[in-house]
């Protein structure tokens, strides 16, 4: 019976099964190797019957391989092609009588987003783990009033006591 017999540790056997596998790995690599040496140490024959002939289908030809490239997205932006600066490119503050409030609209409207698909996937809740943007809102939203009814229910506190003490 198995009652005096010492239990086998589960880490133990699967080292001895990893390290069995790794000799047998070990082995076929340095197999693989031999028959590649083998294979270099052969010389190389060819054929004299046709000396030029056509390259072999499957063989690897050194042509260059170009790519298209937009051409639109190269041109210098700084050639007298280009068009006058107007107000409010390359830091030049935008000058008129609506600069201050197109200033102004700016701030509240915000920057563009550059991903506005995944602005959409989190205000809508569609990213798995993460809470939608109302969501989030909301609670910022609840705090703020839970925050601004303790402020004056103090101030209202304070205002009581200095009226009614001093």
């Amino acid at each position: 019976m198995g009652w005096f017999g010492r239990k086998r540790d589960p880490l133990s056997e699967q080292e001895r099964r990893l390290n069995a596998r790794l000799q047998e790995l070990q082995s076929q690599i340095s197999s693989l190797h031999q028959q590649i040496n083998q294979e270099q140490a052969q010389p190389k024959l060819r054929s004299t019957a046709q000396p030029h002939a056509a390259p072999v289908p499957g063989v690897a030809t050194h042509d260059p391989a170009f790519e298209a490239v937009s051409h639109q997205r190269v041109t210098n932006p700084f050639s007298s092609e280009a068009s006058p600066l107007r107000g409010g490119e390359l830091g030049v503050k935008p000058s008129g009588p609506f600069a201050p409030l197109q200033r102004l609209w700016r701030q509240f409207r915000g920057t563009q987003t550059r991903n506005p698909t995944l602005v959409r996937y989190l205000a809508a809740g569609n990213v798995q783990g993460l809470r939608p943007l109302r969501y989030e809102k909301r609670v910022a939203r609840n705090r703020f009033l839970m925050l601004l009814a303790a402020f004056i229910v103090i101030l209202y506190g304070l205002i009581y006591w200095y009226r009614n003490f001093l």
